[in-house]
């Protein structure tokens, strides 16, 4: 169904581009715009501005609007550190996708192994990095047309029909429904209009890459509007396995989404909206990097290992892109919802309802061990998740007060049934040559893992804001926030051997029982959390000169505790669970700001300017133990951590034939204090030191610390410095027939190293690396666009992250960001 589908939009959208790239360009379609408010204001505007900075070159339009605050207003007058990339730029650029969109926003950080172990975090802030625990919040709200989004892996989907994306830095509870400690990713489509209207695109590429989307909106009757959009996305993998002769990390992405707005008086709108995306990508998998040596005795790290069944990587240069996972691999994702939005201006100000469901299917099937042999011969976690939310809001303007005041209410239910086993060369593998039961692979074969895990995740929360104009200038702006959460979960795990036998735990096992309790352990708890937290903020900014703001901020936020839904570590005995780390404690967080907002040059420059701090006490950390199935990952508290920085954003108009910006940020992210944190690879994998004795040095075998103290060390995922940058020109033509532009622009980026493991190891570093992508069209004021694209352009090989392999063997395996691409455009609106 879903290639019948692809196949009828691809060619339905090219013959629709095509055919209207042809008609005479209408005097009365308006060119597009980063968003359809901002083209109503811009047209009033007695003089033309620069995009908002971090737009992009390409977005054409004047003055930017959004709605950070809940009410339309310039991005230059809101005092909060925010990047706003218009529709026009997510086309011109491919950043169809959260993912994509980092390389646009320097302060934005995004990481996936697979859809539901992504992380989206903001100045190295909001969820911890490594394999998803749905038992914790994100720090990252995302939003799509004020419909709070539970779950990250809605970021992995394409863009669907969207008109602009803001990237809001910082705290943001008191006027979102769920508490953003981290901040909020604001995302806007566009509308159904009462003047028909629509739009095609289809593009392709190498690796075989096709990407169609077309949008369709206009009237049913003087009072209801309707538009529908869908998008495809399909492109061949990027890395090679041998072992089952397919290409992986494809795309396969389906998009859909439906609007109806029924406007029965000048006061009341009322808008219901539907969307379904579905994911069914050869994905996702890994590449050998390198080895490291650890702490394990040498016969039991990965060289000597691999040797002694005979086994080599397929290749041991990562970036040959070929691997030889024997694993089955699967990643079918299914998201969706409905929504049903009502304004009401009641009395002086609005009144807004959101009411939603969303739902999430995921299906998966990963190769644990990152190697060709079958250790992990099988390994999946099928999730199904529901949530409910609905947000009541009032807000209201003048010229002396604005405020906004809402209650949020939320419900999310996850089921999950996870498989996991063990293959014929597991034991050899996962039991020390000295035990006699390491050589027969019955020992291990057949061995599996049923795990049953649900949640229940209630939340509830009053917020608002208020801005009170002083003077014409001075402005100050408190806000609260009062949040009710309540988390109850169930975690059981139930271990059989290949005969179909169960596996108990039991203090006193046999040398068999030993060997396979130290690969799958039974366990079964309850956790359960629940607290009321109390937040706030405050803002004053002063308008020191028509187009000059500068702004402070404090906040005192929080992040909901959690619960530890993978299970937790055992006790001495082997058998007992220790209770006492199943639930994780709130993170406090105390945020400071400052920023400039200015433009100059008769307001065709931009310059912004945020400098800000934030500290965090019991930082919610994700650690694991670095065995294959005792403990897959579970949460823990560390000490303190601090995020501090400097961003700078800027951009320039001169005249409408050139448009840049220069984005960077420098960002000091450091566990501050976490002196019982899990140790790197190099400190692991040997026996444990007791009380009164020493460690062995890094990477050499004999005595491992049981923990380590990495206070002062970067977070993971962070780079120290990050840039964006680029440029678009144009210049009047006349070609076959037509009035338009040939334009060319450039997008570029830069990132220096970040660790890509929680506790940094001088193994999992990551090399910085730059990113240039260029594009050269020809449009019409019409709104017929055909260009050509090139990304990666330099062809520069990259990590996007690192994984340590399991069981302290000192393997390090690999994502490598995607090689040069390159393809053509042709869109058209009518």
């Amino acid at each position: 169904m879903t290639s019948f589908v692809r196949s009828i939009l691809l060619a339905t959208t090219t013959l629709a581009s095509a055919a209207t790239g042809i008609v005479p360009a209408r005097a009365d379609i308006m060119e597009p715009t980063a968003t359809a408010a901002a083209a109503t204001v811009a047209a009033e505007a007695p003089q033309e501005s620069p995009s908002s900075v971090g737009t992009g070159a390409s977005d054409r339009s004047g003055e930017i609007f959004v709605t950070a605050r809940r009410r339309q207003e310039s991005s230059q007058d809101v005092p909060v550190a925010i990047s706003v990339v218009g529709g026009e730029h997510i086309d011109a650029t491919g950043s169809f996708n959260v993912g994509r969109l980092q390389q646009l926003t320097p302060t934005l950080q995004f990481y996936s192994s697979n859809p539901r172990n992504t992380a989206v975090n903001i100045r190295g802030l909001g969820v911890p990095f490594g394999l998803t625990n749905d038992g914790i919040e994100q720090g990252v709200g995302i939003y799509v047309d004020d419909v709070y989004n539970s779950r990250v892996a809605s970021a992995t989907f394409d863009f669907l029909d969207v008109a602009q994306v803001e990237v809001l830095r910082g705290p943001q509870g008191t006027l979102y429904g769920k508490n953003t400690t981290a901040g909020a990713i604001n995302i806007t489509t566009n509308q159904p209009t009462f003047d028909f209207e629509g739009k095609a695109e289809v593009s392709l590429g190498n690796y075989n890459f096709k990407q169609a989307k077309a949008a369709i909106s206009g009237p049913l009757s003087e009072t209801v509007a309707a538009r529908l959009a869908i998008s495809t996305t399909d492109r061949r993998g990027t890395i090679y396995n041998v072992t089952t002769s397919q290409w992986i990390q494809s795309q396969d992405n389906l998009g859909l989404r439906g609007q109806l707005l029924w406007t029965p008086t000048e006061t009341l709108d009322i808008t219901l909206a539907g969307d379904f995306s579905a994911q069914d990508a050869n994905c996702c998998g890994s590449v050998y990097v390198r080895t490291g040596a650890t702490q394990r005795a040498l016969n039991r790290q990965f060289e000597a290992l691999a040797a002694a069944q005979g086994y080599a990587p397929v290749s041991r240069d990562p970036f040959d892109r070929r691997t030889d996972l024997d694993t089955p691999l699967q990643a079918e994702n299914k998201i969706g919802g409905a929504s049903l939005r009502v304004k009401w201006e009641v009395g002086p100000g609005t009144l807004t309802s959101i009411t939603a469901w969303r739902f999430w299917d995921w299906d998966p099937s990963n190769d644990r061990d990152f190697t060709g042999l079958p250790i992990v011969s099988k390994s999946q976690n099928p999730s199904q998740q529901d949530q409910y939310t609905q947000e009541l809001r009032y807000s209201y303007s003048s010229d002396t007060i604005d405020f906004v005041v809402g209650a949020f209410g939320f419900y999310q239910r996850i089921d999950t049934q996870g498989t996991e086993e063990h293959g014929a060369a597991s034991s050899r593998w996962s039991i020390a040559p000295s035990n006699p039961l390491s050589n027969d692979p019955a020992t291990l074969n057949g061995l599996v893992a049923y795990n049953t895990q649900y949640l229940k995740n209630t939340s509830a929360a009053l917020y608002g804001q208020l801005s009170w104009h002083v003077t014409p200038e001075l402005t100050l702006q408190p806000g609260v926030r009062l949040n009710y959460d309540k988390k109850e979960g169930f975690y059981q795990r139930r271990v059989f051997d290949a005969a179909g036998n169960e596996v108990l735990a039991t203090r006193t096992p046999t040398a068999l029982q030993a060997a396979q309790l130290a690969i799958f352990t039974p366990q079964e708890i309850s956790p359960s959390f629940s607290d009321w937290n109390f937040s706030y903020d405050f803002t004053a900014s002063y308008k020191v000169a028509p187009d000059v703001l500068v702004y402070a901020t404090y906040a005192k936020s929080f992040k909901s505790g959690g619960i530890n839904q993978n299970g937790v570590p055992l006790a001495q005995d082997n058998v007992t669970p220790l209770y006492d780390v199943a639930t994780v404690k709130p993170e406090s967080v105390y945020h400071y700001e400052a920023g400039l907002k200015t433009q100059f040059w008769d307001r065709k420059a931009t310059f912004n300017l945020s400098i800000f701090r934030t500290d965090i006490k019991n930082y919610q950390a994700n650690v694991n133990n670095g065995q294959f199935g005792v403990l897959r990952g579970y949460l823990a508290n560390a000490g303190a951590v601090r995020s501090q920085g400097v961003e700078v954003d800027f951009s320039i108009r001169p005249s409408e034939r050139f448009n840049a910006y220069a984005n960077g940020a420098y960002t000091d992210a450091t566990y501050r204090k976490f002196v019982d944190a899990p140790c790197p690879p190099e400190l692991s994998g040997g026996t444990t030191a007791q009380v009164g004795q020493v460690p062995a040095a890094p990477g050499t075998p004999g005595l491992s610390p049981a923990n380590c103290d990495i206070s002062g060390e970067r977070l993971p995922g962070i780079s120290e410095w990050s840039f964006s940058f680029g440029a678009e020109a144009n210049r009047p033509v006349s070609l076959l027939g037509r009035e338009g532009e040939v334009y060319f622009g450039y997008d570029g980026s830069v990132r220096t190293n970040f660790s890509s493991n929680p506790s940094p190891s001088a193994y999992t570093w990551i090399d910085g690396y730059s990113l240039h992508n260029f594009r050269a069209g020809f449009r019409t004021e019409g709104g017929f666009d055909v260009y050509a694209w090139l990304r990666n352009a330099f062809d520069e090989d990259y990590f996007e992250q690192l994984f340590v392999g399991p069981g302290n063997t000192g393997l390090i395996a690999g994502l490598p960001g995607d090689p040069r691409t390159w393809g053509f455009t042709i869109k058209s609106n009518f």
